[in-house]
């Protein structure tokens, strides 16, 4: 299982005073130094953390394996298919959220997907959909030619919290057993943190967990490359 690390929420601290630190690059470099497996950035519409600037720097620096988030929105997938990182992940979108708040809505944007992804994978960028454990939007995932999902954990996540997390956890597990079935790479990721990663870590097929907001906010008292340690010997 691997690991990639989400630098979102340092360039969150930078644009709280809208200056130039702390720098995003600098989470990357430590975090790969520190032995994660790919680095995941999200490029939202209203560039609220991660910008333009951003993206660019990330894929001439990156070396491991650049994931950047994205919407279905034409801008943001005309600067994806310039930039052209390793491999995309398409989430919904919406201004007024904190965070992303669910899965995306495959079926419902079947017409879109279909579309969109056989561009990216035209210029051999891997698709990967950021869904809920829902066994009907993997199939979706698969018709519309994903090779990819990433399954979001983070109503288990909220459901570890209040201590009844077993209903999610073998939802998360009867959609990773699902989609490996029909051929789909399977990733997840939301919420996770150094307690509630210890269950997801003992489903077998998932590739990659890819985790932010935890590993962020730890690295304020440890520093960056302690922080992804200890995520990474949790998940190894």
């Amino acid at each position: 299982m691997k690991l990639g690390v989400n630098i979102d929420h340092v360039a969150t601290v930078r644009e709280a005073r809208r200056g130039k630190e702390p720098n995003p690059l600098e989470a990357l470099i430590l975090a790969e130094e520190a032995g994660c497996d790919s680095i995941v950035a999200h490029l939202r519409e209203d560039r609220r953390h991660i910008n333009d600037g951003d993206i660019v720097s990330i894929r001439n620096t990156v070396r491991t394996k650049f994931n950047m988030e994205m919407s279905i929105a034409p801008e943001i997938v005309e600067i994806a298919q310039t930039i052209k990182p390793d491999e995309i992940t398409l989430v919904p979108e919406k201004r007024e959220e904190i965070t992303t708040e669910g899965g995306l809505d495959v079926i419902g944007y079947k017409g879109e997907l279909s579309k969109i992804i056989p561009e990216f994978k035209n210029k051999n960028i891997e698709v990967s959909l950021f869904i809920d454990p829902d066994l009907d939007q993997i199939k979706a995932s698969k018709n519309v030619g994903a090779g990819f999902i990433e399954i979001h954990t983070g109503s288990y996540a909220h459901a570890f919290e209040q201590g009844d997390y077993g209903e999610q956890l073998q939802l998360i597990k009867e959609s990773v057993s699902f989609a490996l079935s029909i051929g789909l790479g399977v990733n997840a990721g939301h919420g996770l943190d150094y307690k509630n990663v210890i269950e997801i870590v003992k489903i077998p097929g998932i590739e990659t967990l890819n985790i932010g907001h935890s590993i962020i906010a730890k690295s304020i008292f440890t520093g960056i490359s302690r922080a992804v340690k200890e995520m990474l010997e949790i998940i190894r």
